[in-house]
């Protein structure tokens, strides 16, 4: 009788230890099942181009013109007057241009509007031969930067800066492309507004995507466009 108890309790507890062990089994089997998903996933994110290529935040790039469906309505500027919301065929008929020809971004309320290039803001008076020179810090310091300051070949003239409705002379003697470069690189400008600058005897002007240059301060033609980032490569 006590020989049969003890082969009954010697049973039992190899097989409480054969489910101790198959429990242990199965327990770092979910561990390990569970580690190499949390890695597969980690993995995935890390590799994907939301995580290493998108930067955080909303990104937008003023050099590149948004696409515009033609229904779609959007600020329409005249003569440099806000003349209601249209569509941009309505509006460049109310310019009396062609759609193309009209600048389209997001103005100062936030909203897409659409201008003729430069039309809020008209060239302003050439300079006079007294126009002081802008120092590092912005303030006149004297009339004349002296001494050719460019290498980079062709004519040198002066470079001026128009900004806060006066000339400011940066430079006696740059190539009209060191000038343009210096003016306006990394600058964007929203539709209707324009920036302008004087080299020797001709003006320059930033309109949204590209430097424009005049010989009489009223015809402006494209020197050269603006890359990502609002950049300006030098042309010689």
């Amino acid at each position: 009788m006590g020989r049969k108890l003890a082969m009954k309790w010697g049973k039992t507890d190899i097989m409480q230890k054969q489910q101790m062990i198959y429990l242990g089994i199965g327990a770092g089997a979910a561990l390990l099942i569970g580690i190499v998903l949390a890695f597969a996933m980690s993995s995935g994110q890390k590799d994907g181009e939301r995580m290493n290529e998108a930067p955080p935040g909303l990104q937008l790039d003023i050099a590149e013109a948004p696409a515009i469906n033609a229904s779609r309505t959007l600020r329409c500027f005249v003569s440099g007057e806000y003349v209601g919301t249209f569509t941009l065929a309505e509006c460049a008929q109310k310019n009396g241009v062609a759609a193309q020809a009209l600048d389209v971004g997001v103005d100062e309320s936030g909203e897409l509007s659409a201008a003729p290039t430069a039309s809020l803001a008209p060239p302003p008076a050439e300079p006079v031969a007294s126009t002081p020179v802008e120092t590092e810090g912005g303030a006149a310091g004297g009339e004349v930067m002296p001494g050719n300051l460019d290498d980079s070949g062709g004519p040198m003239a002066a470079c001026l800066r128009y900004a806060g409705g006066e000339w400011r002379r940066l430079s006696e003697g740059l190539s009209l492309g060191t000038c343009a470069q210096l003016l306006y690189d990394g600058r964007c400008e929203r539709p209707g507004s324009a920036s302008y600058g004087r080299w020797g005897e001709q003006t320059l002007r930033l309109v949204p995507g590209r430097v424009e240059v005049s010989n009489d301060n009223k015809s402006f033609r494209t020197f050269v466009e603006q890359g990502k980032g609002c950049s300006v490569p030098l042309v010689k």
